[in-house]
């Protein structure tokens, strides 16, 4: 039997988005996290896009880090999308074992609940497309905090009791958790996306505890999950598919229902896609890449800027930088190795 989740018609607004006042719509926001000069910013470019396709009311705030470049930022700006500096958050000295070593700058993201301008928000990484409408999540119930649940079979969990037992929380039944090991783990998020409320307490909380919490591989990811353990409710795998889920968990997946995916395995960046990887070939990532670049492509969702020449001369500029820009290695603000 499957953990429970909330389920989606819980989240139904009980009135129309266009009912609500002005100042409900400034106090929600979508928010994504950009670091460096590399090529993620085209994720966002796609993301923003892809928010305006589906008619979202709500604007998409992107946190940058120092070392994102002016042209990237310009990029940003011109569609529509609201920049906000962030300084970097930087683990103890002795968080050094990572699964990645690019990990360790997602510690970052924690800015984002110092954002007390907005009253509740929904966290996307860059490398999300969002397919279908989720303003809906806006409307969930206050305190609590809403992510879809992880999948633990891929080797990037291979250092967990989890991936070695062959205990996965999305079929608990295929594996039975061990009695041996006592009480099964506790319920698991991917932090790419998920629902939360902006809190200048809840932030200071969260940099006071990652002050004296023992390193995890997963960084940030880890740190979230165990900081909001109690507040967790999860919501169904529509609003956050993670392209693994497609062949470790077919039976999960109902691609024509899903509202977002999560481009995270190797090789799945659209910009970047090769279809050499491992998996990569399948049919339906191609169809998801292609369907990703649909919306990066196409210049009717491009952000219309209220004077015509200076929307054409954003136009040229961004098509020109994106154009001539490399694609480096995920190499953000330098990190510790990873052991």
């Amino acid at each position: 039997m499957a953990p429970p989740e909330v389920p989606v018609d819980a989240f139904q607004a009980t009135s129309k988005v266009s009912t609500l006042s002005s100042a409900a719509y400034s106090k929600r926001a979508f928010v994504t996290f950009l670091a460096g000069n590399g090529d993620y910013v085209k994720g966002v470019v796609g993301l923003a896009k892809g928010l305006r396709k589906i008619k979202s009311a709500y604007p998409l705030v992107v946190a940058i880090l120092p070392d994102v470049p002016e042209e990237h930022r310009e990029i940003l700006r011109s569609q529509g999308c609201i920049v906000r500096e962030i300084e970097p958050i930087y683990p103890p000295e002795n968080q050094i074992k990572f699964a990645m070593a690019y990990y360790v700058i997602n510690y970052s993201k924690l800015r984002i609940w110092n954002f007390e301008e907005y009253s509740k928000m929904i966290y996307l990484d860059a490398d999300i497309q969002v397919y279908e409408n989720i303003d809906h999540l806006f409307d969930t119930p206050d305190g609590y905090f809403y992510a879809v649940m992880d999948c633990f079979c891929e080797k990037t969990w291979s250092h967990s009791p989890q991936y070695k037992v062959g205990y996965c929380q999305q079929c608990p039944d295929k594996v039975s958790w061990p009695a041996e090991l006592g009480s099964p783990p506790p319920l698991y998020f991917n932090a790419g996306m998920f629902v939360f409320e902006p809190s200048r307490l809840t932030y200071d909380s969260l940099l006071q505890t990652l002050q004296i919490v023992p390193p995890t591989p997963f960084a940030e990811q880890d740190f979230l999950n165990m900081f909001f353990q109690k507040t967790y409710k999860p919501i169904p795998l529509v609003y956050n598919l993670v392209l693994a889920m497609l062949w470790r968990h077919p039976e999960n997946v109902e691609l024509d229902k899903v509202n977002v995916v999560h481009y995270c395995a190797a090789g799945s960046k659209p910009w970047r896609y090769t279809g050499k990887e491992a998996n990569m070939d399948r049919e339906d990532i191609k169809m998801l890449v292609a369907k990703w670049w649909e919306v990066y492509n196409d210049e009717t969702l491009d952000f219309k800027a209220e004077n015509p020449a200076a929307a054409e001369e954003e136009a040229f500029v961004r098509s020109s930088i994106m154009a001539s820009m490399p694609e480096p290695a995920i190499s953000y603000i330098p990190a510790p190795s990873a052991a």
